[in-house]
């Protein structure tokens, strides 16, 4: 019992003199670091990041005060994105410096980092730089209605990766950017007014020079209908049965769907009070008569036998 007692007291002071030693390295290792050269530096250091910081502000309260005729809200909200990358970039570099740290060395790293992480995530690079063409571009905004590859939806954001919508139908879609460059794009809101034709067929016989001065009135009984440019109606063409009609208005982009539907309904209404009526594909039955006398067919004599 004496003797394990005795080598556990020996075991716990040679751990207390490595540890003192240890201590005593660390101690002195810290000590070296304060110097009146260190001490000079990370002053310089703390001047320099200080001053970065200062300009990174400057810069975005100098952005946040131009107005929107100037730059609208989303190209401000990717320039204040851009700003605050670079100043995260320009400090890491500059602190990396600080400590010694040969940014060729690194950033060959990262070249060779850079061409294993672009094979494996091509769709996600080329969704970035179209997310950057989308946001500059200025072709598309949050609350405009846009369609791309069949998907109709209102834009709630636009993010680096992709463009979320949701539909008509209120359901989410989410819209890689990369498909917005590379497809067709269609923005239903980008302009403040829209055009809308009307196309149908009235039936020959019609007197046409009455039917056009008929077909102007019914842009007048829409209050959503706007004067400049005017309503316009013209003749497309002479088809087998009908003679094709065009009717033409314009609307704010805000009425278009009022605008559609109270138009169908004034030309109905023109068209029933002045007698106009529209054709359509009909089959003309020709009833038989009975008393006309049909001939059987011809029997064909049996061939005889030699």
């Amino acid at each position: 019992m004496d003797e394990s007692t005795s080598a556990v007291t020996i075991g716990v002071q040679q751990a207390q003199e490595q540890l003192s030693k240890h201590k005593e390295t660390l101690f002195a290792w810290v000590k070296s670091f304060f110097t009146w050269t260190n001490l000079f530096r990370a002053a310089g250091a703390l001047f320099v990041i200080g001053i970065i910081w200062f300009l990174y502000k400057l810069a975005v309260h100098a952005l946040s005060r131009v107005s929107e005729q100037k730059i609208n809200k989303q190209n401000n909200a990717a320039l204040h994105k851009l700003l605050k990358y670079v100043f995260y970039s320009v400090l890491g570099m500059y602190i990396l410096s600080c400590f010694g740290i040969k940014l060729t060395a690194l950033l060959g790293a990262a070249g060779i980092a850079g061409l294993a992480v672009g094979f494996a995530a091509q769709t996600t690079v080329s969704n970035v730089i179209s997310g950057l063409f989308v946001i500059t571009e200025g072709v598309v905004k949050v609350g405009d209605l846009i369609v791309v590859s069949g998907v109709t939806g209102n834009v709630d954001s636009i993010d680096l990766l992709s463009t979320k919508v949701h539909t008509l139908d209120n359901q989410l879609v989410r819209i890689p950017n990369s498909l917005i460059i590379n497809t067709t794009f269609q923005n239903n809101s980008y302009y403040a007014t829209r055009r809308i034709t009307f196309a149908f067929g009235l039936k020959y016989g019609t007197d046409i020079r009455s039917a056009l001065d008929v077909l102007l009135k019914a842009p007048e009984l829409c209050e959503t209908v706007i004067k400049k440019p005017a309503p316009a109606v013209w003749i497309d063409g002479f088809g087998d049965s009908n003679i094709n009609m065009t009717v033409a208005v314009w609307c704010k982009s805000s009425d278009f769907l009022k605008t559609k539907n109270d138009m169908f309904v004034a030309l109905m209404r023109v068209m029933n009070e002045n007698g106009l009526v529209m054709s359509y594909n009909c089959v003309e039955i020709v009833p038989h008569d009975d008393s006309t006398p049909v001939s059987p067919p011809a029997k064909k004599s049996a061939a005889k036998r030699s």
